[in-house]
């Protein structure tokens, strides 16, 4: 049963009229839960800010449905069906090249061959560091046959096998360290009783076959095999992908790396899938170190790395849908369901017609950093944090608590290894309306980043009456320029951080016809991901050397297994922020918020003095409800040799951090010199642009992700305010330039 009472998502973040949109649920209770659709305008639920504004909207949408438990089950594997295609009546044997990484768990499944029943009939698996073959002799009772050896150890690579004689009644498991040197394999021969095999249903990669597939292999396997030799021939046989010769089937891994497929290469053609989305592109027993691209020398990246906590889609059942109405209003929504004195609410974006704005201004909503993130459980959680939840009715759920249901990249697996694979189809505690993301935070800080982060410029738009359309980061990877082509200006929230090549060149592509473009946050354009090409809803991100990274990867698994580009910053692929923005990453400190000073050129300059129109102080921005201040937790600085324009005019810059605050990674050399040669200490700062392009696009960058926090301090009659919304009165006002 599920830890938490009521709990669902949905199988899009976004949609266009004439979508449809499945939600799933799981309620542990025995009455109806009820479904109905709200828009959501703030989830900020700061008893001292905006507080939670959240209408109810009235179209056809959910009802009352039963509730039901729906499990889900954590845990990578790979799923061979036989369909018949194989019997043995003598006996088998399978094989397998791994490299485990936690070793000393208990009984960690390599291969498993069960039958109709989804019973194993024979399973190699991992115990408490020993090779242990299991076979099935009747329904009920197995043998446990283990190799008597020294313990296999973690980040090794071995190659292993296990064989059943069914005629002589006896058992092989054993192994060779393939980093030892040559001589003979460690091995151990028992008989047991003689049991027919028959046919076999299924055979299990990375875990053991059952009503559900458990005991999940942690670790990278390679080059699996189904072969047919003497038992006191296994250990001296070579497996070999090129040379599959005495082999029934012989699995590939480095073949059809950017799918869920798992392709057989032996006379079966034993083709199977992947569940749970494992990470592929991952080095093996072969790999040298001379080549860094499996796309250049695929032999060598013939691993799969499984996980028993990898989960990516919950797979639930679906309990209703939703098509999205001809002319609803762009925005932000949820499903609220309620039932037994719980609710939850699933959000999703209403986005306008293909090529249809609805308004002069497009927000960008940065679905792809928010699912990245998703379920990220912070290392810096406390429990007292629960306090603030209790006493503000916040959302109640927080990853740092509930870890079973999914974490995001921004964590790390139960080996060690960082998690690359993200997804939106499980229910995800971080998008939810009143969330809280940082819950010790001081003063009028609400403590939240991302999606509840943005909805204070959602809601200051509303609050100003400027209409807006909302385009994701979906959309704007699908349709590109299109997504965005017809509007005067088009926005980012405080955090557009991962981006694929396509979202970053629409962006680009929209600057260069003309388009103007507000970049009202920090550490923005700063990840290259990718995205999975059987639109299962996975994102990949390789966090590669250099750049704040919550983990390391592996060397020689820096290139994507989704598309095959070079992952890590977009920085290191040759597209700095400061191309798109003008400003990109400098400093980061903990979650606290500083003020901007006012250039006094930018004030004498007719280029630029319409910017501060009704602004009378020096100092703006040391006020908000993102870490009280409007520059804070990320900065980002102009620098020209990292492609900000010549004519891109610094208006204003923040001063007087937090003593938390340090330069990024990527920009220092050693402890006392940079990169870019400046003094440490002037790398610490957010850099408000203004910049015009030659194609007519104007640009306005602030450099800092708790800018957006501060529009709506003092009901929006402030300084921040003022300085956005003559910002927008310029862009929306001024004729778009657009060229052919």
């Amino acid at each position: 049963m599920n830890e938490i009472p009521l709990l669902g998502y949905s199988d899009r973040l976004s949609g266009r009229p004439g979508d449809e949109i499945a939600f799933k649920v799981s309620s542990e209770a025995r009455e109806p839960f009820r479904a109905s659709l709200v828009r959501v305008i703030c989830a900020d639920p700061n008893p001292s800010g905006p507080g939670l504004q959240i209408e109810d909207v009235d179209l056809p949408f959910g009802g009352e449905f039963p509730s039901r438990s729906q499990p889900f089950h954590p845990g990578s594997h790979a799923v061979i069906p036989l369909d018949g295609r194989f019997r043995s009546d003598h006996g088998i044997a399978i094989s397998a090249t791994i490299w485990p990484t936690t070793p000393q768990k208990v009984r960690q499944g390599i291969v498993s061959c069960g039958n109709s029943e989804r019973k194993p009939v024979l399973s190699l698996c991992l115990d408490r560091g020993a090779l242990t073959a299991i076979v099935r002799i009747s329904a009920n009772q197995e043998r446990l046959i283990t190799c008597r050896s020294e313990p296999i150890k973690a980040r090794r690579w071995y190659r292993v096998w296990a064989s059943y004689d069914a005629e002589n009644g006896t058992v092989s498991v054993g192994y060779r360290a393939l980093d030892a040197l040559p001589g003979p394999a460690n091995f151990t021969v028992a008989a047991i009783e003689s049991v027919p095999i028959g046919d076999m249903a299924r055979i299990i990669f990375g875990g053991v076959d059952g009503d559900t597939v458990s005991g999940h292999f942690n670790g990278k396997i390679e080059a699996p095999a189904l072969v047919d030799v003497p038992v006191e021939e296994i250990d001296e046989h070579e497996y070999d992908i090129k040379d599959h010769r005495g082999a029934w089937a012989l699995w590939d891994f480095a073949r059809d790396t950017s799918s869920t497929r798992v392709v057989d290469v032996g006379p079966l053609s034993l083709q199977g899938r992947l569940v749970n989305m494992p990470a592929r592109a991952m080095t093996g027993s072969t790999w040298t170190g001379e080549e860094m691209s499996w796309k250049h020398a695929p032999d060598q990246y013939g691993a799969i790395h499984f996980h028993e906590d990898d989960i990516y889609d919950f797979d639930w059942e679906t309990d209703f849908t939703f098509t999205i109405p001809s002319g609803m209003k762009s925005g932000l929504y949820a499903a609220r369901i309620r039932c037994g004195g719980h609710e939850d609410m699933m959000p999703f974006y209403v986005c306008p017609p293909r090529g249809s704005p609805s308004a002069d201004l497009c927000v960008l909503a940065s679905t792809f950093t928010y699912t990245i993130y998703g379920n990220h459980a912070r290392p810096n959680f406390d429990p007292s944090w629960l306090d603030r939840i209790s006493t503000w009715n916040a959302y109640p759920w927080n990853p740092a608590v509930y870890r079973k249901y999914g974490l995001s990249t921004y964590n790390f697996h139960t080996d060690g290894s960082g998690i690359c694979h993200a997804s939106h189809r499980r229910p995800l505690f971080s998008l939810r309306p009143g969330y809280i993301t940082f819950g010790a935070t001081e003063g009028d800080c609400s403590g939240l980043r991302h999606l509840q982060a943005d909805t204070h410029l959602y809601a200051w738009l509303e609050k100003m009456g400027i209409p807006f359309d909302i385009v994701t980061d979906q959309e704007l990877h699908d349709d590109g320029y299109e997504a965005i082509k017809g509007y005067s200006a088009v926005t980012t929230g405080s955090h557009p951080e991962y981006h694929t090549p396509r979202t970053l060149g629409a962006l680009r592509q929209y600057r260069e016809r003309g388009g103007h473009f507000m970049y009202l946050g920090g550490n923005g354009f700063y990840w290259r991901i990718a995205v999975h090409p059987e639109d299962n809803g996975t994102l990949e991100i390789r966090r590669n050397e250099g750049g704040i990274r919550a983990w390391a990867a592996e060397p020689g698994e820096y290139y994507h297994a989704f598309d095959g580009g070079y992952g890590g910053l977009w920085r290191r692929n040759g597209l700095p922020p400061q191309q798109l923005a003008a400003v990109g990453f400098s400093a980061q400190g903990n979650f606290h918020g500083s003020y901007y000073r006012i250039s006094p050129d930018a004030r004498a300059n007719p280029e630029t003095a319409w910017i501060f129109e009704g602004v009378a102080c020096d100092t703006v921005g040391d006020y908000g409800f993102s870490g009280n201040g409007a520059a804070g937790f990320e900065l980002d600085r102009a620098d020209h040799r990292l492609g900000t324009p010549e004519n891109t005019r610094v208006i204003a810059s923040s001063e007087n951090h937090h003593e938390s605050f340090i330069p990024v990674p990527e920009e220092l050399l050693t402890h006392i010199t940079t990169w870019s040669g400046e003094p440490i200490e002037r790398l610490v700062r957010a850099d408000m642009v203004y910049q015009q392009s030659d194609s007519g696009s104007q640009l306005f960058s602030t450099g800092s992700i708790t800018f957006c926090g501060s529009l709506l301090y003092n009901e929006g009659g402030n300084d921040i305010s003022r300085i956005v919304a003559n910002v927008l009165r310029r862009f929306l006002s001024t004729e778009q330039i657009i060229k052919p």
